[in-house]
């Protein structure tokens, strides 16, 4: 019987930001003030960190502290693949949004030879590669890495060997090469990107459903759309970063907060439409930072209603 699996992952080093490690427990806070026993539930795993490396000097300025970067995504994907193995399904609780690579790499090290598509619910593209990044960020960078594309015609950064060698071991994480096609990734509330993303986003093809097309096309049909988008692929990862809300309408509690985003209950309904296709094979919360929430711990509280809501459509769809 397949059992659902908290991989606990609190590394915030791809950020710009500190305070992402502490997004975890802040969840945990908001079950607890909730009264839900959630994370007495289910079995966990914590994953090793490395975020005392926040206080080394950054030698890798075009891609800040990716030694260590590949070293956490490097462990989470071998937790999420072992976990896939073990017939568990993974849900990940991570920092920042460098974990996706690993989460990626993991589903697809368990199932190398499955397509595997991409449900990418965030305010941000994480197109960027050392070349193009104009913060060094990895939290930038994870899909790029997914996609194995350097986005080298829009390179604005020379890069020292140390780190181009760094960023090919880091796209080859779990598998080598490319762990997603571009056809197969969809954007859910992308509106905060960099000219090097949006070119690499209209080059790639792909679909960026807005937060306005879809109030104004209907939730609905847009979802209709974007599940008919993936009907080729085995299986689906879906990863939400709780920026793809709106700060002001919930909280600022994030390390990269964008006005005009979805509401909790729009969030939750895009995430169910596709853990209902029964395809999914991992969910992934992360960008949780209550040192920058300005409402109290609301945004973990909204995170948690999005991941209690999700683990119960998991339960019923994906739990045999």
């Amino acid at each position: 019987m397949k059992e659902i699996k908290l991989i606990k992952n609190r590394s915030d080093i791809g950020a710009g930001t500190r305070g992402s490690d502490l997004g975890v427990d802040a969840i945990e806070i908001a079950a607890i003030n909730f009264n839900d026993d959630y994370f007495n539930l289910y079995a966990f795993e914590n994953v090793e960190t490395e975020n005392e490396t926040i206080y080394n000097k950054v030698k890798n300025s075009f891609a800040k502290r990716i030694g260590s970067v590949i070293n956490v995504c490097t462990r989470l994907s071998n937790s999420v693949e072992n976990n896939i193995k073990e017939n568990n399904y993974p849900i990940v609780l991570s920092g920042d949004h460098s974990s996706a690579l690993g989460t990626i790499s993991g589903i697809k090290a368990a199932n190398p030879d499955k397509t595997l598509g991409v449900v990418w619910i965030d305010a941000h593209a994480d197109l960027h590669s050392p070349y193009t990044s104009p913060s060094g960020n990895i939290h930038g960078m994870p899909l790029a890495a997914a996609l194995s594309r350097d986005n080298m015609a829009y390179k604005v950064n020379e890069i020292s060997n140390e780190t181009a060698d760094l960023w090919n071991k880091m796209k080859n994480i779990g598998v080598e090469g490319q762990k997603v096609e571009a056809q197969n990734v969809i954007y859910f509330g992308v509106r905060d990107t960099e000219d090097a993303e949006d070119k690499s986003i209209l080059e790639n093809d792909i679909k960026n459903y807005t937060v306005e097309e879809m109030r104004y096309r209907g939730f609905e049909k847009c979802l209709e759309e974007a599940i008919q988008k993936l009907a080729s692929c085995d299986m689906i990862y879906v990863s939400f970063d709780v920026d793809s809300m709106d700060c002001d309408m919930i909280s600022k509690g994030t390390g990269t907060p964008v006005s005009k985003g979805f509401d909790i209950d729009e969030a939750i309904k895009i995430i169910q439409a596709f853990i209902n296709t029964g395809k999914t094979a991992c969910f992934e919360v992360v960008e949780v930072n209550p040192t920058l929430d300005n409402k109290g711990n609301k945004m973990a509280e909204a995170a948690f209603e999005v991941l209690k809501a999700t683990t119960g459509t998991i339960t019923t769809k994906m739990i045999k």
